[in-house]
């Protein structure tokens, strides 16, 4: 239709949702370099002590492991993040 209004037989275009990934579909490659792209993105640790990037890395695996965190894909803006568990 061209008056503005949506036509009642197609589908109406709905927000998609950010879809969780179990991190143990991932292989071990793919699944450290959504660690590593985590870490680089967040930036400074202002934390009482510093730590390497290895061990940010390796921070958040475990905490992926342990089912502290989760992987989320947004398929609209086809990005991959992470974010703990509520």
């Amino acid at each position: 239709m061209t008056d503005g209004m949506s036509d009642p037989s197609e589908p109406a275009e709905e927000a998609q949702q950010p879809v969780e990934v179990p991190h143990g579909l991932l292989s071990a490659d793919a699944l450290r370099g959504v660690a590593e792209a985590f870490v680089l993105r967040e930036g400074t640790d202002y934390g009482a002590k510093e730590f390497t990037h290895e061990e940010k890395v390796a921070q958040v695996l475990s905490a992926l492991e342990r089912d502290e965190a989760l992987i989320l894909f947004d398929p609209e803006s086809n990005s991959v993040t992470l974010r703990l568990r509520d």
